[in-house]
């Protein structure tokens, strides 16, 4: 039961880069390797809480704005991940947008706590173009080439 809840919050890692937010703004997903204590080689280290973690449970990224979860990579041998969710950057600057203050709620639990623009009639933020890396494979691939 505990490794089908892995393998769905790994699944969804991997469905969904970015989720638009009720405001029109977006969340970030993103898999990075998990910082892992040599004395607890089987569970993530929060670094923000100072705790450990078992895979399959989540844990707040305060005081950031966000959310991490530990899971297993399906990778042999397993390795232990990082899912962080975010806010993601900042939109581009645009003088018909502004950042609304009264409506961000910089201490509610994410994703409440993701700034609120507020645009006028017929603006529309526009965010920066974010890298993504090669699939694995890829980069195993050009690994190999000498």
């Amino acid at each position: 039961m505990k490794y089908l809840v892995v393998l769905a919050v790994f699944a969804l890692a991997f469905a969904a880069e970015e989720k638009k937010k009720e405001d029109g703004g977006k969340t970030f997903k993103r898999l990075i390797p998990a910082d892992v204590l040599r004395d607890f080689p089987g569970l993530c280290f929060a670094s923000t809480r100072c705790a450990t973690v078992e895979p399959g449970n989540p844990w707040d990224l305060a005081p950031f704005c966000g959310r991490s979860t530990c899971v297993i990579s399906e990778d042999e041998p397993p390795r232990l991940l990082e899912l962080v969710e975010d806010c993601g950057p900042l939109p581009l600057a645009n003088p018909k947008c502004k950042l609304d203050t009264e409506k961000t709620n910089k201490t509610a639990p994410f994703p409440g706590c993701c700034p609120i623009f507020t645009c006028e009639d017929g603006a529309k933020l526009e965010y920066p173009e974010l890298p993504t890396p090669p699939p694995e494979s890829e980069t195993k691939e050009e690994e190999k080439k000498p």
